[in-house]
């Protein structure tokens, strides 16, 4: 699993924590195939770590399985994998004979409560439930602890008014989860996982989005005809692609449309599903397995990453709990008129199919799995994003700006280290530890130390060897990694050159409000606007100084950017005309273009690695040429966190980072000959950390620039 991507979750785990200490009510916002169940087990671990006299009641507000899918992951999470063992859930169900009493037992700390089960009416309803919270938090009263209760709404877009009637007796905390809170319930996100964040984590797919209404479902059948291969080849997996049909008027048109076009010789090979309401309305041409099982069993098929059913066609019955990680495209006939359904539907297929083991793909690979493909839909965040490129013969931009980036090299890469020797000098096991121990440390790892274990272990008895060594060796790795006159060097490619790269040619952003009108950076807009918008008021304000240094030369001659003309290139540059004139080097308007800009993450090779932990690539926010040719690398951070969002500087987890990348960049500073700076914004005042030639300067604003000013 990419580390980017565990660093996010836990990132959001640890605030989502913290901030359990302050607040009664917290809502979290993650897109859909985030990981939402993984860090609501991690957090309840967490918290019971802390405090035994804690119960959980996850109330799985949606239809259908999404109760069961969460309690067999939490029992998976704690009695399989070892990863969080003091989850103790129980699903709570009324299968019941009617002569029955309905129990729960109360000896448990998480209980799993579908929606569906308390509604009116039903047998929990009938004073089960309300009993059963009693005699939990009432269990001092036969001589047991107090006992507290945190009520989880998983989904917590759809109302559950009968259980919101039992808040104020009941539950102590209150957690609202879902990729769509509704606002107008006051489901405002403390803490959020952005949609770019989780992409850029490779947690969720990118969006190759088809905006054309004269774009037909045949176009989609096309498209995944000339992907399925690949898919198959590069990733292991049947893609799959999902089309969603109108619930009501056009869903007979609609189907015979999809139908007519399945029937097409060349698509004869296709296997596909129809799922509706009414399981008589459902139908399969895939005999040979899909028939064979009762419909209720058609999506649990259907979802595996081996089935064979290649389109699935649906009405408005799939939405939540429903993964599906080999899904690749959608194809939306149906107009929902609502965001968060969208929202819902869009994440069945963004999951990653190879998240587990990303690292391992080729390129090629990596690529194709964080690629989805919609057609019909518009997501709330790329109805915000901007494309943006650099300006015409960007070759004059990439020319100009060339940085040198670096990497941590592993401990197997240290000269004097063999695992071999190192494991004879380790004190001998006299009892040796179970495998599904061996295999939780090995797991807990990071990816270096798991690749250095496969690499040496080709047989099973130096495996478990080194398995039951596994802490030692991370520590030795550990100060291996976290000595940078060792362990850090300069990219290189693969005949030993050092790498320059630049900015990418294109890229986007999604609007975050913080807007400063820009025309003569390296970027344009693709609409042709000057307005940039920048994720936070430190950003823009850091912005604000980098365009005061980029202005003409003013009386003293003290420009600090450089300076480039772009235009129209003329191929008869240089040479004599029938004039006897020579032909400049640009035809038409040309465009003075300051060489400093956003590192926007979206296709960046701008990335410096450091260690926390676990190897990190820090991307910086900005990057500056000067006139005296120097390369200026900005991260720009603040104390002024008015929200709970992930990255709040009152987060540890934060605070640590900001520690990590100073030494990181004071070594890459000494390594690269390029400026390294750490613009921190607490009020209205800059403390600016200057990393130059491996010496560590921290300045004041008006300093900053004086320096910048001078060779």
């Amino acid at each position: 699993m990419p580390q980017d991507a565990i660093d996010l979750q836990n990132e959001a785990v640890a605030k989502l924590v913290e901030l359990t200490n302050s607040q009664d009510e917290i809502t979290f916002k993650a897109p859909t195939g985030s990981g939402k169940t993984h860090m609501i087990a991690d957090m309840m671990n967490q918290i019971l770590t802390e405090d035994h006299n804690v119960v959980f009641l996850v109330s799985s507000l949606s239809k259908g399985d999404l109760a069961k899918q969460n309690y067999e992951k939490f029992q998976e999470y704690a009695s399989i994998r070892g990863e969080f063992p003091n989850l103790d859930p129980y699903l709570i169900n009324t299968q019941t004979t009617s002569e029955e009493t309905l129990f729960i037992p109360p000896e448990h700390n998480v209980y799993l409560l579908p929606r569906d089960l308390y509604k009116k009416g039903g047998k929990l309803m009938q004073g089960v439930m309300e009993n059963f919270l009693l005699n939990i938090t009432l269990m001092k009263n036969l001589g047991g602890p107090e006992k507290k209760i945190y009520l989880i709404k998983d989904e917590c877009h759809i109302a559950t008014n009968n259980l919101d009637n039992l808040s104020e007796k009941h539950f102590t905390k209150i957690y609202n989860f879902s990729a769509t809170p509704k606002l107008s319930r006051g489901q405002h996100p403390d803490v959020e996982i952005k949609n770019d964040d989780a992409v850029n984590a490779k947690l969720i797919k990118d969006i190759e989005l088809v905006d054309d209404e004269n774009i037909k479902v045949a176009d989609a059948i096309n498209k995944f005809e000339d992907v399925k291969g690949k898919y198959r080849n590069l990733l292991g997996v049947n893609p799959c692609l999902i089309v969603q049909i109108s619930n009501k008027d056009k869903a007979d048109s609609e189907i015979q449309e999809i139908m007519a076009e399945l029937n097409k010789a060349e698509h004869t090979d296709l296997k596909w599903m129809l799922i509706v309401n009414n399981d008589k309305g459902c139908d399969t041409n895939d005999t040979f397995k899909t028939k064979k099982l009762p419909v209720s069993k058609w999506k649990d098929y259907a979802k595996e990453n081996l089935s064979t059913i290649d389109i699935i066609i649906f009405k408005m019955v799939i939405t939540e709990g429903w993964d599906i990680p080999r899904a690749c495209m959608l194809y939306q006939m149906r107009d929902s008129k609502s965001k968060q359904l969208d929202e819902q539907v869009m994440g069945r297929v963004r999951r990653n199919p190879r998240l587990l083991d990303f690292e391992s793909l080729s390129d090629e690979a990596k690529e194709l799995a964080m690629t989805a493909w919609i057609w019909g839909i518009i997501p709330e965040d790329l109805r915000k994003s901007y494309g943006v490129k650099l300006w015409q013969d960007s070759d004059i931009i990439t020319d100009e700006i060339r940085i040198k980036t670096t990497r941590l090299k592993e401990l197997s890469q240290k000269s004097a280290f063999k695992v071999s020797d190192f494991l004879e000098r380790q004190e001998k096991i006299n009892a040796p530890s179970s495998i599904f121990k061996l295999y939780s440390n090995y797991k807990k790892t990071d990816a270096g130390i798991q690749k250095m274990c496969d690499d040496y272990s080709d047989n099973y008895a130096k495996w478990r060897d080194f398995a039951e060594h596994i802490e030692a060796i991370a520590k030795e790795s550990n100060e291996y990694i976290c000595n940078y006159e060792d362990s850090m060097e300069i990219v290189k490619d693969e005949n030993g050159k050092e790498l320059e790269v630049s900015f990418a040619l294109a890229s986007h952003y999604t609007d975050n409000d913080h807007y400063v009108n820009i025309s003569d950076w390296v970027w344009k807009r693709t609409d042709g606007k000057d307005k940039f918008s920048f994720d936070s008021e430190a950003e823009r304000e850091w912005v604000d100084i980098l365009k005061e240094l980029s202005k003409d030369d003013n009386i003293n001659g003290d420009r600090v950017s450089a300076r480039k003309i772009v235009g129209k290139k003329n191929p008869a540059a240089g040479q004599k005309n029938l004039l006897g004139e020579t032909e400049p080097e640009f035809i038409g308007d040309t465009k003075n273009i300051y060489m400093w800009g956003k590192n926007y993450v979206s296709n960046s090779a701008i990335k410096f690695e450091y260690y926390m932990g676990a190897k990190h690539s820090s991307y910086p926010d900005f990057i500056m040429k000067d006139n005296f040719g120097r390369i200026h690398i900005f991260e720009v951070k603040s104390v002024n966190i008015s929200s709970g969002m992930v990255g709040g500087f009152e987060n540890n987890i934060y605070k640590t980072k900001v520690e990590a990348l100073k030494k990181a960049y004071k070594q890459a500073s000494k390594l690269t000959n390029q400026i390294f700076y750490l613009p921190i914004l607490k009020e209205d005042c800059w403390r600016i950390f200057r990393y130059m030639g491996g010496d560590e300067r921290i300045l004041s604003k008006e300093e900053f620039i004086d320096a910048c000013k001078r060779p």
